[in-house]
């Protein structure tokens, strides 16, 4: 079981730069350049994208690493151009320059780029078809952010995989039987020296924080925050702590800071979400380093195990599932029982559930404060003993089902959700 959950931890947590969905329509990009017999960009003719309801939605507004603009067509495009580094997958524009952005800028001005809904009920589903010169490259990738399931040439299929199923942390043995007591025992046990990639996401998530705390990024939400505390409107607890320094790293990271962040099941806000408040919390109360590296670990195996069941993308806000891992991680390092987890994972649920995802943008900084500051508040209350019953709604009285139910409504209901959130934001 604990080499189940390393490798699942290890699956789930990526490092990425800029937004997933834009990201990912740009490595479809830069793998179906990659893949021309000729590579030369004054000959590309046109460059199509079909891309399913939650990807268009997660990619029109949000601003692209170091262009600071926002656009399917802009991602695409410098896809293409960043051929080069279609390996690096979700750091696959971390060499854009301002010569690109350029190029880009003209490819789009020309006509040469289309953006379509695709025909299909997937909700991560992205295909990018490249005509150059005599050369027609088709590339579709669904399911999660880098699983590439097809490549065509010509009509021809050089790689296809669209049967198969590449998700490796869902099909881990025995995780379904895997509970959160016995996550709960795999953090309380395991050899800290394990955790480098808990580490790394500790180190990767500061560092956005501290830029967006730093520099004005699109909202200024953290900033904002900061500013009111030293004019005395709010008190430098640690809820305005975890919430000012969670939203900087969202701020910085959706306002087009060109710096990578560690993901987590394909978000960065995710992983930001699931990170900053146990650390923001943590080194305010002092607390152990190893404790906190243990709280973040926590944190992120909810986050995924609430995230296998959620779904990659839904109509409500994947912050939500990360802070119900949070206010975890924050019950754990401030010496909570297991008892006391469960209960934050009901309080958690009976707060925050009908929070929509309207789309990635700058104002997703808002929300991740919120989170954050909710986490924080669901923490304490279940520390106190309390917890929402299973007269409230959804909840019930045991973790599991509660979770199922919150579940439930990303899949089941997402879809009526979704037409409408996307029919709000193109006929503005």
């Amino acid at each position: 079981m604990k080499k189940n959950i390393l490798d699942l931890l290890n699956e789930k947590l990526k490092p990425a730069i800029g937004c997933t969905e834009p990201i990912a329509i740009a490595l479809a990009g830069a793998i179906a350049m990659h893949n021309a017999k000729e590579i030369n960009t004054d000959k590309i003719n046109n460059i199509e994208v079909n891309a399913s309801v939650n990807i268009i939605k997660n990619a029109m507004g949000v601003m692209l690493p170091l262009v600071y603009e926002a656009g399917i067509d802009l991602a695409v495009t410098l896809g293409v151009l960043s051929y080069d580094n279609y390996d690096k997958m979700l750091e696959v524009l971390n060499d854009v320059d301002e010569n690109m952005i350029k190029k880009a800028k003209e490819i789009i001005e020309a006509g040469k780029v289309k953006i379509n809904l695709a025909d299909t009920k997937k909700k991560l589903y992205i295909e990018v078809i490249l005509t150059i010169d005599k050369e027609k490259i088709k590339v579709i990738i669904e399911d999660n952010h880098t699983n590439v399931s097809l490549i065509e040439i010509n009509g021809k299929v050089i790689m296809n995989k669209e049967n198969e199923t590449f998700d490796k942390a869902t099909n881990l043995n025995n995780w379904d039987n895997i509970d959160l007591d016995d996550i709960m025992e795999f953090v309380d046990n395991v050899n800290v020296k394990d955790l480098k990639i808990i580490e790394d996401s500790i180190n990767l998530n500061k560092k956005i924080s501290k830029e967006g705390l730093n520099n004005a990024y699109g909202l200024e939400v953290a900033r904002n925050i900061i500013n009111n505390i030293n004019k005395g409107y709010y008190h430098e607890d640690i809820q305005k702590v975890a919430s000012y320094v969670t939203s900087a790293g969202t701020d910085a990271r959706m306002g087009g800071a060109q710096m990578a962040v560690m993901s987590n099941s394909g978000s960065g806000n995710q992983g930001i979400v699931a990170t900053l408040p146990i650390v923001a919390v943590g080194e305010k109360l002092k607390i152990d380093n190893e404790k906190i590296i243990r709280g973040v670990t926590l944190s992120h195996l909810v986050t995924i195990y609430i995230k296998l069941r959620f779904g990659v993308l839904s109509a409500l806000c994947g912050a939500v599932v990360a802070g119900i891992g949070a206010s975890c991680g924050l019950v754990y390092i401030m010496g909570g029982t297991r008892n006391n987890v469960k209960m934050a994972i009901n309080n958690m649920v009976g707060n925050l559930t009908g929070m929509i995802c309207d789309g990635a943008k700058p104002g997703c900084a808002l929300k991740v404060a919120q989170v954050a500051s909710t986490a924080v508040d669901s923490a304490l209350l279940s520390l106190a003993g309390k917890s929402v019953s299973d007269l409230d709604g959804i909840v019930t009285n045991n973790y599991a089902n509660t979770i199922e139910n919150f579940t439930r409504l990303s899949q089941d209901a997402s879809e009526v959700l979704e037409d409408i959130i996307l029919d709000s934001m193109l006929n503005k």
